[in-house]
């Protein structure tokens, strides 16, 4: 027997016997001899604990971070600095190992952070409403197009090419499960195009979904596309960049319905993926058909201030078929790193942020332009992600900084083969000109 297995063998055969069942293969009599293994697994022999921390570790380190690594690398996921108060507070044990705060009576302290945390999405986003619980931008934003449907009673989703293509992925994958059609609507010259969206919405069209700034760091021409969708009776969906909406107009005066957005940016690590946050808002004309949890705030017996759970239409409280959604897990965790993080920059430290990413990431571009191969994809306004063109590829491009310890741009024809030699770059606040002028250098030095 493995010592970290609690049953001994007279357990087992005390539990075998009350059952009336002979062996462990016994129960499993069912499963057909052709489908078992009837072997040991193909492991290792065993270690100890020395050597697994060991072997453990030297795998871990096969991994290369943006501790190590210089990042000009976004397409969706950021490297903005956050500052060290935010792991002191998310270690902490409340926090860490909190849940759903079912039992408000025992939850205020998780409680009050999702409700600060709401209070300051609404605060970006200009919007009258906020939840909490959603796993990401990307079913965020599938979460979106469903509200618009149901509010609605339409069929029919548009989303722009420029829209991050895995966030579209996502929106093929939800709405063809609950039959409603997708619509793609082609980019010009890096923005929407408007002409043909306009071709494109119809009476069955529930919403238009946009990203601002889009997928190619292009702030969109939203007045046209809002004024479209509105005489429908459709509903605008922004998908936006938090850390933008501290120097550009928020959603909520280019007169979107619903906003949603990735909030990794706000004070999460890039953890190599994941786990994420997608954050939610909306005006008050929609907040009950919100999906996920909303935190509320109330009097107690003594007429304290205190925090409940509210608006819960989730499949686990009221009867399925008039839930809002499926959302069971919470993040409530991320949006604590999010809540903190916007607390401890503050309007005018978030403003800080943007603006000295947006002046950095205009600074590589205009040097990066100066150089003979390489030219601008487009020629918009954007905020801190641009697109260039060379006569090299991008993989001989990216292959090359990482030698010198540089994470590269994203290779925009994976999702758009039309862009052949162009890449997406990114620079946030943490780049210093230093770091830029360096890559510079050595894209001028690639023959």
């Amino acid at each position: 027997m493995f010592p970290y297995i609690p049953n001994s063998l007279s357990d087992e055969k005390e539990l075998l016997d009350s059952i009336g069942v002979e062996s462990i293969e016994k129960l499993f009599e069912d499963i057909p001899e052709s489908v078992k293994l009837n072997r040991r697994l193909n492991l290792n022999s065993p270690m100890s604990e020395i050597e697994v921390v060991r072997q453990i570790g030297d795998m871990a380190n096969k991994n290369k971070s943006t501790d190590e690594l210089v990042c000009f690398l976004g397409a969706g996921a950021y490297d903005h600095y956050i500052p060290s108060v935010i792991k002191h507070i998310t270690s902490r044990a409340e926090f860490y190992t909190a849940y759903t705060p079912y039992q408000p009576e025992i939850s205020q302290g998780t409680l009050q952070v999702i409700f600060e945390y709401q209070t300051m999405i609404c605060n970006l986003t200009g919007m009258d409403v906020s939840n909490a619980s959603m796993y990401d931008g990307g079913t965020a934003t599938a979460e979106a197009a469903f509200m618009a449907c149901d509010n609605t009673k339409r069929n029919s989703i548009i989303v722009s090419k420029t829209v991050n293509p895995e966030t579209r992925k996502i929106l093929k994958t939800y709405l063809s499960f609950r039959g409603i059609e997708l619509i793609e609507v082609d980019e010009f010259e890096g923005i929407t195009d408007v002409e043909k969206l306009k071709k494109l919405v119809d009476r069955n069209t529930a919403g238009v979904i946009i990203q601002n700034p889009n997928f190619f760091g292009i702030i969109e021409e939203v007045s046209e596309i809002e004024k479209c969708i509105h005489e429908n009776k459709g509903m605008l969906i922004m998908n936006v960049d938090p850390i933008s909406l501290a120097i550009l107009k928020t959603p909520a005066e280019q007169g979107a319905d619903i906003v949603v957005g990735e909030g990794q940016s706000l004070g999460n690590n890039l953890n190599f993926g994941g786990p994420y946050l997608g954050f939610m808002a909306t005006t008050n004309k929609l907040l009950r058909k919100l999906p996920g949890r909303i935190v509320g705030q109330t009097e107690d017996v003594d007429g304290k201030r205190a925090f409940v759970l509210t608006l819960q239409a989730r499949e686990q409280h009221i009867r399925r078929q008039k839930a809002t959604s499926n959302i069971c897990s919470n993040q409530a965790l991320n949006a604590l790193a999010a809540a903190v993080y916007l607390t401890t920059l503050g309007k005018k430290g978030l403003r800080e942020v943007a603006l000295q990413s947006a002046q950095k990431a205009h600074y590589a571009f205009n040097e990066i332009s100066k150089i003979g191969q390489f030219k601008p994809l487009f020629n918009k306004p954007f905020f801190k992600e641009f697109a260039i063109k060379s006569n090299f590829s991008v993989e001989k491009i990216n292959d090359e900084l990482l030698k010198n310890n540089i994470i590269g741009g994203y290779n925009l024809s994976k999702d758009y083969p039309q862009y052949d030699n162009s890449m997406l770059l990114c620079v946030t606040e943490k780049r210093t000109k230093k770091e830029i002028d360096t890559l510079v250098a050595l894209m001028e030095g690639i023959k």
